[in-house]
């Protein structure tokens, strides 16, 4: 995956591709016992993991799906710590053809993982290549053309496919079902997040109390990624205008500054959610409306900023498109009456 993208705030598209930045990786946990959160997905790909190592062979596919930011490169990386083979990384868009994917097939040995971001972006004909990697551990390529055509079969070494996508529905049905173990990836309790922004913070040596660990766990948007990333911008913040020392005063007064408020709204987030209100009369509105408003991608909004609205319940999809809910207005602070007209 090519990194050197500038970070333009806490939640871009940008910040999507992050995921591989030397800090993020100091702070990655290396084994399923030191990973925190998504409990039923830990359990089964340790029983998953324990049973291929006591049969002496990879262990099945794996396809992790859900919001950017949750984890899902990172079990790649201890999928791979786990079982000891080596882990190639790359991304859909970067397959534009065949020969691509040949090229990293073949120096695969034998155990090694290959993570694939954003596998619903794969070219077909790069996918249609990958179905006999996948099932037989082979590929098939044709040499000569017309009559003069013929067929080579050349077999790989057993590895494991770790597949990640944001949106699973884009999936080919064929690709999904060659996948042996399917998750999903929710958005992050509280409760794992002040366990993950407490063990970042003893990483990187930064002091800092319950209560501002719980205030930063609070305003992450339910998401792993976005709590460390807001934990740096908060021990720059203390250690320039402060001692040092991370609390809730230091969390309100740093977030303040990177437009996050108490729910972990972004600037964004709000302009979304405003835009709906104030140009749509609350909606429904389709979301090319809403992006072509904002001169922003479509997908940029549904990858990164709805899923979180719609987990918090601002935001509402229907069958004629976005509204805004109640509770938006009221975090707002917009009178539902006036806005509507009612």
């Amino acid at each position: 995956m090519k990194q050197g993208s500038v970070k333009q705030g806490i939640v871009t598209a940008a910040a999507v591709s992050e995921d591989q930045g030397a800090e993020n990786l100091s702070l990655r946990p290396f084994s399923l016992k030191d990973y925190v959160g998504q409990p039923e997905t830990v359990e089964m790909l340790s029983i998953a993991l324990a049973a291929a190592k006591g049969r002496g062979e990879p262990m099945d596919h794996v396809l992790l799906h859900g919001p950017p930011g949750l984890g899902k490169t990172t079990l790649a990386h201890i999928i791979a710590n786990e079982t000891g083979g080596r882990l190639t990384v790359t991304a859909g868009p970067a397959l534009e053809k065949s020969g691509d994917l040949m090229g990293i097939l073949t120096h695969l040995e034998e155990g090694d993982v290959l993570f694939v971001d954003e596998i619903h972006r794969l070219p077909r004909a790069v996918e249609e290549f990958l179905y006999p990697a996948m099932e037989d551990f082979a590929v098939d390529f044709v040499f000569d053309k017309g009559v003069h055509a013929r067929s080579h079969r050349y077999r790989l070494n057993r590895f494991v496919l770790v597949g990640a996508t944001t949106r699973v529905g884009l999936l080919t049905a064929p690709l999904r079902d060659r996948f042996g173990i399917f998750r999903s990836l929710d958005f992050y309790e509280e409760s794992d997040l002040v366990k993950i922004v407490c063990r970042s913070a003893d990483i990187l040596s930064i002091p800092i109390d319950a209560e501002g660990a719980k205030d930063l766990s609070r305003r992450s948007r339910g998401t792993p990624r976005i709590v460390n990333r807001l934990l740096r911008r908060v021990r720059d913040y203390a250690q320039v205008r402060a001692d040092g020392v991370i609390n809730v005063d230091i969390v309100n007064a740093a977030l303040a500054l990177e437009g996050v408020d108490e729910m972990g709204l972004t600037p964004l987030d709000r302009r979304y959610l405003l835009t709906i209100i104030k140009f749509y009369g609350g909606g429904p509105v389709g979301i090319e409306a809403i992006a072509a408003t904002l001169q922003e991608e479509s997908d940029t909004l549904v990858d990164v900023v709805e899923p979180y609205l719609l987990k918090t319940g601002l935001l509402i999809r229907t069958a004629a498109g976005r509204r805004a809910t109640p509770a938006a207005y009221a975090h707002l602070g917009i009178a539902v009456e006036r806005t509507k007209g009612t």
